[in-house]
């Protein structure tokens, strides 16, 4: 059996798609006229060395965003996504340069920034002196994606077994591995290239400095057939092709040692091929390759498609599933090398050649691409979860290689010829700090966990705060940086409570009883443990406004309010509701005036918001149902607590308030007339949030936070219903209905009105970061 075979059968198959992938990427800062931005490293993302995900490359003006080792392409351009936004929105009248070529560059060169770092790192300064001085600040100033790839440690494991290895060491056989896909990769390099190649042009200020090209366009220079200048002669790469030994990790390492040694490369990391071996810094062994062929891709937002992810690890596979032909030596990489500089420079058109040396037409160069995307395909096993997306990644890439005016290389070529260098990039530029913008509160492909703890996580980033999914279902994060581990659940659920605090917000028979102890206003009424007794209490209660809600619960769960409490059978659903969430039921007056919640931090109110009850605005034509489906087509409504507000339910609930009004959801509101779907304001039951932070007396906060000393916690969410915010508070005209132990902090980041108060900030402030 052989390595092709082993890793398509089914003992193996199940991991084939595994591994883990990581994305580097560098993004040139820009002003708003698309000029070099001078200005510093952002301050919001701390020290440079500090933040694992947002550093900077060759130049203070060169971001460079990093992701962790993820599970699969998607969450790892997702990963990616956030970085990208998060560094967006942080940037002050600047914009991220999507060009792997840099934009208009003085004349003089040595006013390119070099990236400034502390006395301690005198190493990272001085070395980008000698690249500067070597190679040039302008070309140091081209920015490209790294893909990091690694094989599932389950699949090697199954290779090594079913080609009856086991008596070669894990460690040895993980290298041989390593060591044929990096071959096999440098060799045919030039295909992915030929598929994912995006820098067709350079501006004019660029190519003054580096290579003679013709005019392309008002304002930059290149050729009708460019796929790649970074990947060209022109671009991104050492000044001698260096002939390596590849046979195995020994000899390679050595052969690169001796290239520092010999000094004809200061530094190991100076090695600028296109395919980078890496390793654990202890044990040495070789941990996954570093692809550097990617150019950004300025059709897309975070400069990565889903495509290019799905074709480089395909790509990996296919180079230990194949044979290799013949030795890997100075003949095969120097064929290797010309073909990347003229697939680079002129695509399939390009005197391409086989490894053997035979030189392809275009249409047998055209052929092999796509018998290696067909090859490609071949490897994906069905059964696996992602099979259709890779599958969908190769038939798009396919059909851009049939027609080329469909691929993002063509795009961007003809945005450049009719619009210029400078002002086509600028404009997409533009357009994605837009879409940052507009979804600023989701962490892309983490989308499954609750929007709070979402929140907390691009904090993370922006601090340089690590984290983990201990449970991901649960939203059981853990943080960590320089030693300080914090344990959050749900965004608010920390060590900073006391787990008996918890408990006491939850009953909230418990909380009215501590809340009054300490001559708190807290709404009088009754409890009840039987569904019968309570239904026999109605007497008491009729004709009375009466809120019924189980004892412990959240998110307005089994809560109803009944304005007038005629009807003992809307008070026996009522009481059903309630008591299907919980065995414990209170049933207390409604209060007049409207509620609020206090969003507290350590014994300090950090946030007030308003509630309004879902509902929906009449236009005489639509019937209540219909506008409640509208309503619901907004972008930030959604379900389970991922988007800034939850979709407006159609349930029992809502249609038992409807009757009380002597509607249903058939009716035809009058044009202008609001409808309401419920009494009770939570977000979580499809109500709208608006922020009254600033426009609540101060007395009331006070009140807040001595209930939250009466009850221990440090973090809470306070309901209160007050009569008029702009008066004094008095123990008639004000009441709190319950404290909550997990409150959400999305509502006050992106409130439906108001002003966002950053609560994921304060929180991780409070935890210490």
């Amino acid at each position: 059996m052989n390595i092709g075979t082993a890793i398509t059968s089914e003992n193996c198959s199940p991991w084939l798609l595994g591994g883990n992938f990581g994305i580097e990427k560098e993004h040139i800062r820009v002003d708003r006229q698309g000029n070099l931005a001078l200005t510093p490293h952002p301050t919001a993302f701390g020290d440079k060395l500090a933040n694992p995900y947002v550093t900077v490359d060759f130049s203070e003006s060169q971001l460079e965003m990093i992701t962790p080792p993820m599970g699969s392409a998607r969450e790892a351009i997702g990963f990616l996504e956030t970085i990208h936004d998060v560094v967006s929105e942080s940037l002050d009248d600047e914009y991220l340069w999507p060009q792997s070529m840099p934009p208009e560059l003085p004349e003089d060169g040595s006013k390119i920034p070099i990236a400034q770092f502390s006395d301690d790192f005198k190493a990272l300064n001085e070395y980008r002196y000698f690249l500067a001085q070597t190679y040039g600040r302008k070309r140091q100033l081209i920015s490209g994606v790294h893909i990091n790839l690694s094989f599932a440690p389950e699949l090697i494991a199954c290779m090594r077994t079913s080609l009856g290895l086991e008596s070669v060491p894990l460690s040895e056989f993980k290298s041989q591995i390593y060591m044929k896909a990096l071959r096999n990769m440098m060799r045919f390099r030039w295909m992915p290239l030929a598929l994912l190649g995006n820098s067709p042009a350079v501006h004019n200020s660029y190519a003054e400095t580096f290579c003679e090209m013709q005019a392309l366009g008002p304002d930059s220079r290149g050729n009708p057939l460019t796929t790649s200048i970074r990947a060209s002669q022109c671009g991104y790469r050492n000044k001698l092709d260096f002939i390596l030994d590849y046979s195995d990790w020994p000899r390679f390492h050595r052969s690169l040692r001796n290239l520092v040694e010999s000094k004809q490369l200061v530094h190991e990391k100076e090695l600028y091929n296109p395919i980078r071996v890496k390793t654990d810094l202890t044990s040495g062994e070789i941990t996954h390759l570093e692809i550097r062929l990617v150019d950004l891709d300025p059709t897309v937002k975070t400069g990565v498609r889903p495509e290019s992810l799905h074709l480089l690890h395909l790509f990996m596979l296919w180079a230990i599933a194949i044979e290799e032909p013949g030795e890997f030596d100075e003949v095969q990489q120097l064929i290797a090398s010309k073909n990347q500089y003229n697939c680079a420079c002129c695509g399939l058109k390009s005197r391409l050649k086989t490894i053997a040396g035979d030189e392809l037409t275009e249409e047998e160069a055209s052929n092999h691409v796509d018998s290696f995307l067909t090859e490609l395909s071949a490897l994906v096993p069905a059964s696996a979860s992602e099979a259709q997306d890779y599958q969908a990644s190769i038939e798009t890439l396919r059909t851009e290689l049939k027609t080329p005016t469909s691929s993002p290389l063509e795009i961007v070529r003809k945005g450049v010829i009719e619009q210029g260098f400078i002002q086509y990039h600028l404009t997409q530029a533009q357009h994605f700090a837009e879409l940052s913008q507009v979804r600023g509160f989701r962490f892309n492909g983490l989308e499954d966990l609750e929007l709070s703890t979402q929140l907390m996580l691009r904090e993370a980033i922006v601090r340089g705060v690590t984290f983990e999914l201990l449970d991901r279902s649960e939203n059981f994060v853990k943080f960590s940086r320089d030693g300080h581990d914090e344990f959050v659940q749900q965004a608010t659920k920390t060590s900073k409570d006391r787990y008996s605090a918890v408990l006491m917000m939850e009953n909230k028979l418990v909380t009215k009883k501590v809340l009054a102890a300490a001559g708190l206003s807290v709404p009088p009424g009754g409890h009840y443990t039987d569904q019968d007794q309570a239904r026999a209490e109605f007497p008491r209660y009729q004709g009375r406004p009466i809120v019924i809600k189980p004892k412990s619960t959240n998110f307005g769960l089994g809560i109803t309010i009944l304005k007038r409490n005629d009807d003992p059978l809307h008070f026996e659903r009522a009481l059903e509701m309630a008591f299907s969430a919980d065995s414990s039921v209170l049933v207390e007056p409604f209060a007049a005036g409207r509620e609020f919640r206090f969003f507290l931090i350590g014994d300090h109110v950090e946030a007030i918001l308003h509630r309004v009850p879902a509902n929906v605005r009449g236009d005489g034509h639509h019937t209540i149902a219909e506008l409640i489906e509208r309503k619901n087509q907004s972008p930030l409504r959604g379900k389970g607590y991922r988007t800034p507000l939850e979709l407006i339910a159609t349930g029992q609930a809502e249609q038992l308030f409807l009757e009380t009004q002597g509607l249903s959801f058939e009716s035809v509101p009058d044009s202008g007339e609001t409808i309401f779907l419920r009494e009770n304001s939570n977000i979580s039951t499809g109500g709208d949030s608006i922020d009254f932070t600033d426009d609540v007396h101060a007395s009331y906060k006070e009140i807040a936070v001595q209930a939250a000393q009466a009850m221990g916690v440090a973090i809470t969410g306070l309901d209160m219903i007050i009569a008029d915010i702009t008066t004094p508070a008095t123990d008639e005209n004000h009441s709190i209905i319950e404290m909550n132990f997990n409150p959400a902090i999305h509502i006050h980041c992106f409130p439906f009105q108001g002003e966002n108060r950053h609560l994921n900030a304060k929180l991780m402030d409070f935890l210490g970061y």
